[in-house]
């Protein structure tokens, strides 16, 4: 560093301001781009999403022992359709009914979700993590 010239500090420093694009090709073959070679902190790993997929699977087939109406209420309660979780007051408003049927709809459907036979798919997913 100390033998740099200050003509060579310059144009290091405009080479650091150049912008670069993610689509320049890299390598012999221009078959890569720089971007291909930069991490997304938001993506889900491989592993993540097949066990993402399969607890989903899992959750599905758990509430396929629920009548239509708790498993809508559960789905809208937790989130799982769109990942936004909806109020007691919204989801009654969506049934036509008291946010207070809601809860007592929602507490009915995990009354039969915590029985054990029900449970243990979750559970047994859960353990293997």
């Amino acid at each position: 560093m100390e033998n740099m010239t200050p003509d060579k500090v310059r144009e290091i420093q405009k080479i650091a301001l150049d912008p670069v694009s993610l689509e320049t090709p890299i390598g012999e073959e221009d078959d890569s781009h720089l971007g291909d070679f930069i991490e997304d902190k938001d993506a889900m790993s491989p592993d993540d999403y097949a066990n993402n997929q399969l607890l989903k699977e899992e959750i599905n087939m758990v509430l396929e022992g629920l009548t239509e109406r708790e498993e809508k209420v559960l789905r809208l309660r937790f989130g799982l359709e769109d990942g936004r979780t909806r109020t007691l007051e919204e989801v009654g408003k969506e049934f036509n009914v008291t946010r207070e049927r809601i809860r007592q709809i929602e507490a009915k459907a995990l009354r039969k979700l915590k029985h054990p036979t029900r449970s243990k798919r979750l559970r047994d997913f859960v353990d293997k993590r």
